[in-house]
């Protein structure tokens, strides 16, 4: 397997993370919205990833296929007073977790941190490769 190669390898999968926090912030700062152009609750959206091959090698990559919506049911409050409750006084809110959000960020910002190692340290055996040549 080529260097380079291995940096396609980190860089796909720093991009996957980098694409899952953005979906992991957005949910985040979403979910106390009770109402979207669409007239409902924001809905937690979670990336898909799949495996890519990068050449004949058979040497595998990471990207992002979609962003789907979750299905979960929203979580209904009781607040009349609010202007989007229901005839009973409910209301919907997003089926956003902020606890599991919060998992979900920590997770993928190690998985970003992991992949920005193994891209520093083939950085780095690719410099140590040219010392050895210039000696």
């Amino acid at each position: 397997m080529s260097e380079f190669t291995i940096f396609n390898v980190s860089a796909s999968g720093m991009t996957a993370q980098r694409l899952r926090l953005d979906v992991i912030a957005s949910n985040i700062a979403n979910s106390e919205t009770t109402r979207t152009e669409r007239g409902e609750p924001y809905r937690r959206r979670v990336p898909i990833f799949a495996e890519h091959l990068l050449d004949k090698s058979r040497t595998s990559a990471v990207k992002v296929v979609r962003i789907e919506e979750d299905p979960s049911p929203f979580r209904l409050v009781y607040d009349p007073s609010h202007p989007d409750a229901d005839e009973n006084g409910y209301v919907s809110y997003p089926n956003v977790n902020v606890l599991r959000e919060m998992v979900d960020l920590i997770n993928a910002q190690r998985s970003y941190e992991a992949n920005v190692s193994a891209f520093n340290v083939t950085k780095s055996m690719i410099n140590s490769a040219l010392q050895i040549g210039r000696g």
